[in-house]
């Protein structure tokens, strides 16, 4: 009677994830080290290895932003190849095409099944390849409007710091690449892994709020300075009750007039901009300390805490509390 051994062959592990991230000429070193941050470094705390990271490039030696240095010794570019999730090239030459080369391997993975990810301008890479039509994406406050112009089709979302839409992953600004980092670990090995991993960053596992909450609100240009005086009138009084009535008091024209000056010149409407007016004044007060939000109210002219609140909240998505500890002065 043939005798069963006691010893059982375990099955090997699973392979881990593989990321890929893409390295150009002149692509950003920032972005670069949060991937090798989040997805490239040893974690022994965690006990496994989460994922399998690797570079690769079109070139041997690659020219890094600026010529800040010469990235050397990644792979080539056929590394994309075996990518389970594959990281685009970023650039701040947003206007200068992708080389076809690599905008063939990013098609190939998307074919594939591969998980596409776009870090800042890397939402420009994977739109022109022509993955993102059809489909959410974001990318920098600074670049919707040339984004929007080059890629109608594609559904831009300003207002957040990364957006998933399932097997494409775009995220805005340089630092919101970590948090679109942490977001795919949490989704890749749960909330657990995600916490561990943002705290050895020393980084919050998830930032409350958009990128609204940092883009700054151009002053637009005025084509005859009409309107001039009269804005800076107000800029002086926001603190006081004013109304449309008082603005075209001080222009010396009918609220109908300045209200067609405002839509002509502005591209807004008086109360619109008096609103916006006193907001960015209590968000300075508030970034400079000012204690109370009920005074930061009355000084900014929003009346109230309550009005204080729900207007910061649309505009940046924090409440005072949240923007005081994210832009406030550090305690003493």
């Amino acid at each position: 009677m043939p005798q069963e051994s006691s010893h059982q062959v375990r099955p090997a592990p699973p392979a881990p994830h593989r990321v890929v991230v893409i390295v150009d000429r002149n692509s950003n070193p920032f972005e670069l080290g949060c991937a090798t941050e989040v997805f490239g470094l040893r974690r022994p705390e965690i006990g496994r290895e989460l994922y399998d990271f690797r570079l690769c490039s079109p070139e041997p030696d690659t020219l890094m932003r600026d010529g800040f240095f010469t990235l050397t010794g990644v792979a080539g570019l056929e590394a994309a190849e075996t990518a389970d999730t594959l990281i685009v090239p970023n650039r701040p030459d947003t206007d200068v095409p992708r080389r076809p080369a690599v905008l063939d391997a990013v098609r190939r993975a998307h074919a594939r099944g591969a998980r596409l990810v776009g870090f800042c301008s890397g939402a420009f890479t994977l739109a022109e390849a022509g993955v993102l039509d059809g489909r959410r994406a974001t990318a920098h406050w600074q670049w919707a409007d040339s984004f929007r112009a080059r890629f109608p089709a594609v559904r831009l979302e300003p207002d957040v710091l990364f957006v998933d839409d399932g097997d494409i992953l775009t995220s805005a600004g340089s630092a919101a690449a970590l948090d679109l980092g942490l977001h795919l670990v949490r989704r890749d090995h749960g909330a657990e892994i995600a916490n561990s991993v943002s705290r050895r960053l020393v980084f919050a596992a998830h930032r409350d709020g958009g990128q609204r909450q940092f883009v700054e609100r151009p002053v637009p240009d005025l084509p005859d300075d009409s309107l001039a005086p009269v804005l800076v009138w107000a800029q002086e009084r926001l603190d006081q009750p004013l109304t449309v009535a008082d603005l075209a008091a001080r222009a010396a024209v009918s609220p109908a007039t300045l209200h067609r000056r405002f839509r002509t010149q502005l591209g807004t409407t008086p109360l619109a901009w008096l609103t916006a007016e006193r907001l960015t004044l209590a968000r300075r007060l508030i970034e400079r300390g000012e204690p109370g939000f009920d005074a930061v109210a009355r000084r900014s002219g929003l009346g109230s805490a309550t009005n204080l609140r729900a207007l910061l909240r649309r505009e940046t998505g924090l409440g005072p509390q949240a923007y005081r500890r994210r832009f406030g002065p550090a305690p003493a």
